[in-house]
């Protein structure tokens, strides 16, 4: 008989805080992958998830930044206890506090599709960089490792249209 195990989502965001980690996978089974995330006070790329997703906001508030299907940029304000549905393929932004957490629900990644995440100027809204990965283990973080790549390289970071510089951040 399969477990169901009953979490309490507070304490999940707790032991996050404490531990220092932004992420706490609660489940990946085949078509089912929860997980509980703390905010990045320096997150600035979009994803682009090759499944539908919901976020709820267990604690704060989160202002979801996603690109249209024209590309223009637009934010979605969610306050604590409200969901929101972000289906497939849109590129977005989830930016909260490290003080806010939300409870992400999504399909476990099918053999082959990989999760990409971009970056844009800020100055002249031009495509900086793209990271790619394959997820097989959510719990491996891949937003903090496509973070640790694109910040540790000046040349991602760099405009090829106006020149402009991302600054790195101080921590991740």
């Amino acid at each position: 008989m399969l477990k169901m195990p009953i979490l309490n989502l507070n304490e999940v965001a707790r032991q996050l805080t404490e531990s220092g980690q932004r992420v706490h996978v609660l489940w990946q089974q085949p078509d089912t992958l929860d997980f509980v995330a703390r905010g990045r006070e320096y997150r600035s790329e979009f994803h682009i998830n090759p499944s539908d997703e919901t976020m709820y906001m267990i604690k704060g508030e989160m202002r979801l930044h996603y690109r249209t299907a024209e590309g223009k940029e637009e934010i979605a304000v969610i306050p604590e206890g409200a969901i929101i549905y972000t289906p497939a393929g849109t590129p977005h932004s989830p930016r909260f506090p490290p003080d806010a957490f939300a409870l992400i629900s999504e399909r476990k990644r099918r053999p082959g599709e990989s999760d990409r995440f971009h970056w844009h100027c800020l100055r002249c809204d031009n495509l900086l960089h793209e990271e790619e990965f394959i997820v097989h283990d959510y719990a491996d973080d891949p937003v903090s490792r496509a973070y640790a790549r694109f910040f540790g390289n000046e040349e991602f970071r760099t405009c090829k249209k106006c020149g402009e510089v991302m600054p790195a951040p101080e921590s991740l």
